[in-house]
């Protein structure tokens, strides 16, 4: 077992590694430049086609749920304590400085799920029972006709899936109520796995209906507090931009408990926080995307930006603004212990907001991620798979939550990130195909079907 760990710490180091992270914004620039920076130019009207239609049931097309239903499974899996833990430990070890490169990697990062949402809505397969299917595993087989390369990332997708979408989410939060509310850990376990089942055992409609109503509580309850914190501190908001984007170019030199960090460590840090936030690059929200209801792949690919959009740019940035105006950062905490003592600095009881945030994220995340593995599993061994795998999804719950099979936990981070490999050789070698279907789509007939 300890050969297997070595050589899986081995694997590890190189997948979420810079040459990684390189391969993962690259792809990013890439398209954001072959599409005309259409992320960033057209963010108007991506805005106005996704924000503004959020409710909206009706929709043109087929499918299997509501666009909005899609996107907010998709964000369920993707805004995790991640948003919260993460992005305080980017700060911590990276200095102010790292969020200014999680901004740089969220900019591409919104071109990059765009054409992974494209190409799983182009891609996809309606089942005999209705149902539609998608990801990379299908665009891969399909589009780039590697059927081998397709089976690796659905292999690498249906195990990780129990690691970084189920038991480092309940550990989480099983850890956060002991702490703040004194719960028991294999109480909280129980409980999240019987939430769990309800929800997950009705497939990916019950888990839209409920991310539909869960994703958009939770993000406005954790995004209020937040605010309230900048709005408290609002004299100090441009002090602490020019930190974030001087130290970005220069590093932090060493302050109150902060070690100090170099350029290329608040680079690091915060391409890889934006990375591992909005999962742009990884091939996982794409499934949730392929089932929804849309006439064209790029109407739905706009939701992939605005995934993105509101993941980092929104989430995250609340999160570093909060930490950064209170002065905290520099305290010599990490992870959610940081992000605590910034909302406790302004708001009494701040850190009662911090950890029913971590609760909602990370049940949200675990019925994303339950019905990700759940596609990926299908992939493998057919549709009867998918009410084992749900099962057997529940027992990890209460598993992870009191601090169980942690060689597992490393496992799946390797996994999760080998996921990306496959991922991004089919985004890339399809790209011709995202670039046509994008131009397709802003032609004057489907601008003139959006004024009406």
């Amino acid at each position: 077992m300890d050969k297997i760990m070595e050589l899986n710490g081995i694997i590890n180091g190189f997948v979420w590694g810079p040459y990684m992270l390189i391969f993962l914004v690259g792809t990013g620039v890439y398209l954001t430049f072959r599409t005309n920076f259409m992320s960033i130019a057209k963010l108007g009207y991506i805005l106005k086609s996704t924000l503004f239609k959020m409710f909206k049931k009706e929709g043109k097309g087929e499918g299997e749920i509501t666009a909005f239903q899609a996107v907010a499974t998709a964000l369920a899996a993707t805004v995790g304590t991640g948003n919260i833990a993460g992005v305080a430990t980017a700060i911590a070890v990276g200095g102010p400085g790292a969020v200014f490169w999680m901004w740089v990697s969220a900019i591409f990062g919104m071109t990059t799920k765009f054409g992974e949402v494209v190409l799983s809505i182009n891609y996809r397969e309606k089942t005999p029972d209705g149902r539609f299917v998608g990801g990379p595993m299908y665009y891969i087989e399909k589009g780039l006709k590697m059927k081998w390369l397709a089976l690796v990332f659905a292999a690498f997708g249906a195990i990780a899936a129990f690691g970084i979408g189920n038991m480092v989410q309940s550990n989480s939060v099983a850890a956060s109520l002991e702490v703040t509310f004194g719960v028991n850990k294999m109480v909280t376990g129980i409980v999240l796995a019987v939430l769990s089942a309800i929800v997950i055992i009705g497939g990916i409609k019950r888990i839209g209906q409920v991310t539909e109503r869960l994703v958009p509580f939770m993000a406005a309850f954790y995004i209020i507090g937040g605010l309230f914190i900048i709005i408290s501190n609002i004299s100090h908001v441009g002090e602490a931009f020019g930190l974030i984007f001087g130290s970005a170019f220069t590093g932090t030199a060493a302050l109150g408990g902060f070690a100090g960090s170099t350029m290329q460590m608040a680079m690091t840090k915060g391409i890889a926080r934006g990375v591992f936030s909005n999962e742009a690059g990884l091939g996982s929200a794409p499934i949730a995307h392929a089932a929804a209801t849309t006439d064209h792949p790029v109407r739905q690919g706009l939701w992939g930006v605005f995934e993105v959009f509101v993941d980092t740019i929104i989430i995250c940035s609340i999160t570093a603004l909060s930490i950064m105006l209170t002065g905290v950062w520099s305290g010599g905490e990490t992870g959610a212990a940081l992000t605590t003592a910034a909302f406790e600095a302004t708001i009494p009881g701040g850190g009662y907001i911090v950890s029913i945030g971590i609760l909602l994220f990370a049940f949200s995340t675990i019925l994303g991620w339950a019905y990700y593995g759940e596609r990926c599993a299908e992939y493998l061994f057919g549709p009867k798979i998918n009410m084992a795998y749900r099962i057997l999804w529940i027992p990890f719950v209460a598993i992870g939550a009191v601090g169980g099979l942690n060689f597992l936990w490393d496992l799946a981070d390797t996994l999760n990130g080998l996921m990306a490999i496959p991922n991004l050789i089919g985004v890339m070698g399809l790209s011709g195909v995202i670039i046509k279907l994008t131009k397709e789509f802003f032609a004057k007939q489907y601008v003139e079907e959006e004024k009406k």
